[in-house]
């Protein structure tokens, strides 16, 4: 079978900047069947036309105003069953050792567990074809080294192509960065509207718990919190 997977991150700098306030970096990605994207992206695009919401969907930009486009976003994701997955993995800042094991190189763990992200859900004898959110790498050929480590470590089944897309030209890639951004408010503490309560709300609501950690194998709504302990 084919796939296509849309993927995006948050809160990637808490490795490179004294700044972040997250303590916790994820990334996140949908996966979805080739043959059902046209209809997806379609329905998804009625659903804009119902709202009249036409600019990027992103988690930084639920509010009030736009709560029911939100709202209606994440029933779309729930009501399309394993047809829409979701998995995204939570990675806790104090616990990388960058020096020992990353070569002291924030670029270079995060597309470590970028594969991470990827490989442990792709299945043998399926076809994927995986998008990422375009972002500005300080080393070249990032994303070459990350498809081949992908490709040798999935001899059974075929990576396609791997390339970036800007954010604004996938609706799954922002579909995705809704998602992942209620995880990110929950696990960082920073949910700080009433209108992103309601989409996390939501969210719990169909999940019929909390947004926590799963197991590594759980379907739909998939959150991994990597166990670092080795790498303290």
């Amino acid at each position: 079978m084919n796939y296509e997977i849309y993927c995006d991150e948050s809160c990637q700098d808490v490795f490179s900047s004294k700044k972040s306030t997250c303590q916790y970096m994820f990334i996140g990605g949908l996966w979805l069947p080739a043959e059902k994207r046209a209809v997806f992206k379609h329905e998804l695009c009625e659903i804009r036309k119902k709202h009249n919401a036409f600019s990027e969907i992103k988690w930084n930009k639920v509010s009030p105003s736009g709560i029911k486009f939100y709202l209606d976003i994440v029933k779309y994701f729930f009501d399309k069953g394993d047809d829409l997955q979701f998995r995204c993995i939570v990675v806790e800042k104090d616990k990388v050792n960058l020096v020992k094991y990353h070569d002291s190189d924030a670029e270079l763990s995060f597309y470590k567990f970028y594969y991470q992200l990827l490989h442990h859900w792709i299945l043998d004898f399926n076809t994927y074809s995986i998008f990422l959110d375009m972002k500005t790498s300080r080393a070249r050929n990032r994303l070459k080294t990350l498809h081949q480590c992908l490709k040798q470590a999935n001899l059974s089944s075929e990576i396609k192509i791997l390339q970036a897309l800007p954010s604004h030209e996938s609706i799954f890639i922002q579909v995705t960065d809704l998602l992942l951004g209620a995880v990110n408010a929950k696990f960082n503490g920073q949910i700080k509207s009433t209108a992103k309560q309601e989409v996390i709300k939501a969210i719990e609501t169909r999940l019929r718990h909390k947004i926590m950690a799963t197991s590594k194998g759980h379907p739909k709504f998939n959150i991994f919190r990597i166990d670092l302990a080795g790498q303290r």
